[in-house]
């Protein structure tokens, strides 16, 4: 019997999905990048399940545009936390630079976590990403 999906809404496409769209209400959120998926075996099981998901590409989409939608999505939405999935390789770290420039952006204390997958489908890290600290002046 072939396994379910853990996909619970459409579309999964960052550029496409409305920043209050109600599946992002409360959502335990993962940021995956495009080749994460395909690399990585376990993505529904150990990512996927119990998330909203969101994907794209940060060497060939518009980072600055991605910022913008995620300070909407974090300002609107009480996200109970954020999972960046990118792979090892340098491009992909715009991503989470994007997610944690619309937190900062956003004002918000959401905790993200940053996952981060080999070319041969292994997870390499798995880590919290602390608020950055406050100024001292």
């Amino acid at each position: 019997m072939p396994a379910a999906s853990e996909l619970t809404h459409w579309p999964v496409q960052l550029r496409l999905l409305p920043p209050q769209a109600p599946i992002l209400r409360g959502a335990r959120l993962l940021i995956a990048a495009d080749c994460v998926p395909v690399a990585y075996p376990d993505f529904q099981n150990k990512l996927l399940r119990g998330r909203a998901v969101l994907i794209g590409c940060p060497k060939f989409d518009d980072l600055p545009a991605y910022v913008e939608k995620l300070t909407q999505i974090i300002q609107m939405n009480g996200l109970e936390e954020i999972v960046v999935a990118r792979m090892e390789v340098p491009c992909c770290g715009g991503l989470l630079q994007a997610v944690l420039a619309a937190r900062e952006q956003a004002g918000s204390q959401v905790p993200v976590a940053d996952v981060v997958v080999g070319v041969r489908g292994d997870v390499l890290a798995w880590q919290p990403v602390p608020l950055r600290a406050a100024s001292a002046n």
